[in-house]
């Protein structure tokens, strides 16, 4: 879909991300993995646009995105926010399919999957962050970007929840929706990813399937039974 170029952002004399170079598939699921502080949120926030990068470049077919080019393939979906305290899930669920013209056809089966029925009446600012979460998940899933730039999106939620989420969104990248998730718990990551890319200190510690992370743990003499003990190998 489109390749990360030497992603560099700086805060004064801090780093905050520093070379990074990835890949993104049309039709998977890509996890970003890392602890507080690693840089995860940065990353989002500057593919998503909220923040200019100080080098580097997105590109697609050798050809770099246009700002137009990135609004139209991606749609960024930060963490803890909340829009709209006062209106209603149901406002907002159809303010942003008329707004984006997102994929109308899905809304009742995406209200359904993530159990948003029962919210629909409330106002934004009254949600649980378990119930929010939900909610906007919804509106990832219904605008009509072919990328949905996730961050923590099982935040808030319980054990059930998170596996119910997970499953709706492998289900919609079965069917061709393209999803990055930004994800610091690594037992969500193994369960929902395709592959994953291992984000410390702002530097990149890792690309690939699981398989493919393990090989090159084993090669350091690691342990590679489960994401995890894979990812403390590598950073």
């Amino acid at each position: 879909m489109f390749q990360a170029r030497n992603l560099t952002k700086r805060y004064g004399r801090l780093t905050a991300l520093n070379d990074v170079s990835f890949s993104v598939r049309r039709g998977e699921v890509l996890g970003l993995i890392g602890p507080n502080g690693s840089g995860k949120t940065t990353l989002f926030e500057c593919l998503g646009g909220v923040l200019p990068l100080d080098a580097g470049s997105l590109v697609h077919d050798d050809r770099p995105l246009s700002d137009q080019d990135r609004a139209a393939t991606l749609f960024y979906l930060p963490d803890s926010i909340v829009p709209w305290p006062a209106q209603s899930v149901r406002w907002a669920l159809d303010f942003t399919l008329g707004f984006f013209n997102g994929r109308a056809h899905l809304r009742d089966e995406v209200v359904q999957r993530l159990d948003v029925g029962p919210l629909l009446d409330s106002t934004i600012g009254s949600l649980s962050k378990g119930q929010r979460k939900r909610a906007l998940l919804a509106i990832g899933l219904l605008m009509p970007q072919p990328l949905l730039l996730a961050d923590e999106p099982f935040d808030g939620l319980d054990l059930r929840q998170s596996r119910e989420v997970a499953q709706t969104l492998r289900s919609y990248a079965s069917a061709g929706r393209t999803m990055f998730l930004s994800i610091h718990q690594i037992k969500d990551a193994a369960r929902v990813c395709d592959r994953f890319i291992l984000l410390s200190g702002g530097t990149i510690r890792g690309e690939g399937t699981f398989d493919q992370l393990a090989s090159q743990a084993s090669r350091r003499g690691a342990a590679t039974s489960d994401l995890e003990e894979v990812f403390l190998a590598l950073t």
